[in-house]
């Protein structure tokens, strides 16, 4: 065998990380219930065999795949922490940047959590809350904030840092941090516990019969505890006393079941949108009970956090399209009142508006303190000071 044909069969030394790299891509792009180990091994030009040699399964490549993640948001936080040197508006803008060009570091855990074991995801968060402790001890050296509002505060943080995976930009990767560190540093100088009640409407009443409300609430419960994928129409019969084949005289599909309680969150956002519209012509005002609306809708039920995570999992129809359509227009709205109320443009405005969404999307998404009682009045509080329509507490 000649030299070039031994060092062409070689194999790279970093093998590993790269299959890890490139399904953590895959994962983010496609939705990990979408992409097999052979959809992998294609893409990375092996056999599924020798995918298998490094990982047992999916699962544990999607597992190294999330810790790989980890790790390199420790690397992006000691390259930021190394260039600020002591400066929080430093930090904020070398973090912002690197992380918006390694979108993996911070993006993969938030939208796949659901798939790992209690045991993983809990070794996940340790060794996360490690590299946000480091943030904190930068960020709020100088401020006398309790330890609780620190951790809420870096954890609203990483939402902000990492969301603009969750949308598509006209501006320059350049500007696009530019804009998100501008929303950093009004995050970081708020004080949670500064947080005023919410101002909510009653939630109507949404026309249903009994039995497709009773599947819908099942559904929409176990989606959120299981994910879409893995739940079986079987599942969702047994979650109302009946069997899976009688859901289907209800709906069609298990899509068609995710798709009904994304409209019914929308009409619930659609109530709240009237009644803060209806307020008067203070852009900000609207702003702000739009926010305080949302909150309430994504905390008291799943409907809004289910639809939002799992709606890249629907088949590319008419139905889901039509969702989706709904659900920017919702958010265009809120951009539209931004630009009013700073006198900014369109794509600048979205990167405040997408960074506020995240917090408290992430929060539902993590269940991160959303048994505490203030949790709703403290997410509200947060998008709002993201946006720059709070006053720093």
């Amino acid at each position: 065998m000649t030299a070039s044909k031994q060092s062409g069969a070689r194999r790279p030394a970093n093998r590993r990380r790269q299959l890890i790299d490139l399904s953590a891509q895959l994962f983010l792009k496609h939705g990990y219930p979408r992409v097999s180990m052979a959809d992998i091994a294609r893409a990375a030009g092996v056999t599924a065999p020798s995918l298998y040699r490094h990982f047992a399964d999916k699962q544990t490549l999607l597992y190294d795949a999330v810790l790989a993640g980890v790790d390199d948001l420790q690397v992006c936080t000691t390259a930021a922490l190394t260039s600020a040197n002591g400066d929080p508006h430093a930090f904020l803008t070398a973090l912002c940047g690197t992380i918006s060009r390694r979108r993996d570091a911070s993006s993969l855990w938030r939208w796949t959590g659901t798939y790992l074991s209690g045991d993983q995801n809990r070794e996940v968060a340790l060794r996360t809350r490690e590299v946000l402790r480091q943030w904190a001890e930068l960020l709020f050296a100088e401020r006398s904030l309790a330890d609780w509002e620190q951790r809420q505060l870096v954890w609203s943080l990483l939402s902000v840092a990492g969301s603009l995976s969750s949308h598509r930009t006209r501006l320059s990767p350049a500007q696009a941090t530019r804009e998100l560190v501008v929303v950093a540093d009004r995050l970081v100088a708020l004080t949670p516990s500064a947080a005023c009640p919410l101002r909510v409407v009653p939630h109507v009443a949404l026309p249903d019969d009994d039995r497709r409300t009773e599947i819908l609430d099942a559904a929409a419960q176990l989606f959120a505890a299981r994910g879409f994928g893995p739940t079986g129409v079987d599942d969702i019969g047994a979650a109302v006393g009946i069997t899976g084949p009688s859901v289907y005289r209800h709906f069609p599909s298990k899509a068609a079941i995710l798709i009904a309680i994304g409209h019914r969150s929308a009409a619930r956002l659609e109530a709240g949108a009237v009644a803060a519209y209806g307020t008067g012509t203070d852009e900000a005002k609207v702003l702000a009970l739009l926010v305080d609306s949302y909150v309430d809708v994504v905390n008291s039920m799943p409907d809004l956090s289910v639809s939002f995570n799992y709606g890249s999992e629907l088949p590319a129809n008419g139905l889901a399209r039509d969702l989706v359509d709904i659900q920017r227009r919702y958010v265009a709205r809120w951009i539209n009142l931004l630009v009013v109320v700073h006198d900014i443009g369109e794509a600048e405005a979205g990167i405040a508006v997408h960074a506020a969404l995240s917090i408290v999307n992430d929060a539902v998404r993590l269940q991160r303190g959303v048994e505490r009682p203030e949790f709703a009045s403290q997410m509200a509080y947060l998008m709002k000071g993201a946006m720059g329509l709070a006053p720093v507490g």
